[in-house]
């Protein structure tokens, strides 16, 4: 028994190892800023992108990383429309870097009472935290801020100042929100932290996307592209459309045990790199 939890941890040690080969890119020992938002569909998508924070929040908890709350806005009558959080700890940005796309939901909504079957999508975007020593560039005459009145549940807690700031940054359409700090001062420095990563991984994306031209057979991982799809009706399924790893065991990652799926989508997006490699030095 003692030699083979010996084992159990040499392994676990390569594994670590290995992993740590594969996050190269100096960002992925980054902290991360994660952003949710509901697609179209009103409650149902809302209530969906509000089970998408948990299960993040969960994954978090479950690796002992600190989740700093930065924007999140209520839905109208359940779930959450959006939400932004900063994520603490170890390669974050590296293992959560691969969540960015289009989430697909399929189940019978608990919202209509003729117990139909409804599909909903909630977007994800995940972007290194950025600091001092990586220059991004925005013009000033580039950005439209808006105040407004914080939203919530009610009651003594509701901020009753327009303290909450939106940053439209005109040239990409892009748009951060901040409302989580009761200054209108604090709440503006986040949302530029927010809108300084975005405008940093959307850069990023661009670069990627020309090397990419050179490998035809690649799938599209872009903003926007559905990843992975969660059917809980008339089957259970999760499966990443990228990796095709799937699993009907759904429970545990609804609960925020997602390392398969980050492990799978790791060791896809490194062969994708050195196939990619060897098509351009071949060339």
């Amino acid at each position: 028994m003692e030699a083979k939890d010996k084992l159990s941890e040499i392994e676990h040690r390569v594994e670590k190892l290995e992993f740590k080969r594969i996050l190269g890119d100096p960002d992925d020992e980054r902290n991360a800023i994660v952003s949710i938002n509901s697609g179209a569909g009103g409650t149902e998508a809302q209530d969906w992108s509000e089970m998408l924070l948990r299960m993040y929040i969960r994954y978090c908890e479950r690796n002992d990383y600190d989740v700093q709350m930065l924007d999140l806005q209520d839905g109208d009558d359940a779930g959450v429309k959006s939400a932004t959080f900063l994520v603490k700890g170890p390669y974050v940005y590296g293992y959560l870097k691969g969540e960015s796309g289009v989430h697909r939901l399929v189940r019978i909504s608990p919202f209509d009472s003729n117990r139909r079957r409804h599909t909903s999508f909630s977007s994800v975007f995940v972007s290194p935290e950025i600091d001092d020593s990586i220059d991004v560039e925005i013009d000033e005459g580039d950005l439209r801020i808006d105040t407004f009145r914080a939203s919530g549940k009610g009651g003594q807690h509701v901020n009753k100042t327009d303290s909450a700031v939106r940053i439209t940054h005109l040239p990409t359409r892009v748009v951060v929100s901040c409302q989580n700090e009761r200054s209108q001062h604090q709440n503006r420095a986040n949302a530029m932290k927010i809108l300084r990563a975005r405008l940093y991984e959307l850069e990023k994306e661009k670069q990627r996307e020309k090397l990419q031209e050179l490998h035809s057979t690649k799938k599209e991982i872009g903003w926007g592209s559905q990843i992975r799809s969660y059917v809980l009706h008339p089957y259970k399924m999760i499966k990443d459309h990228r990796t095709e790893y799937e699993t009907g065991n759904v429970d545990p990652v609804l609960d925020g045990d997602l390392s398969e799926f980050i492990k799978r989508f790791l060791l896809f997006s490194a062969k994708e790199g050195e196939d990619r490699s060897s098509s351009h030095s071949s060339q």
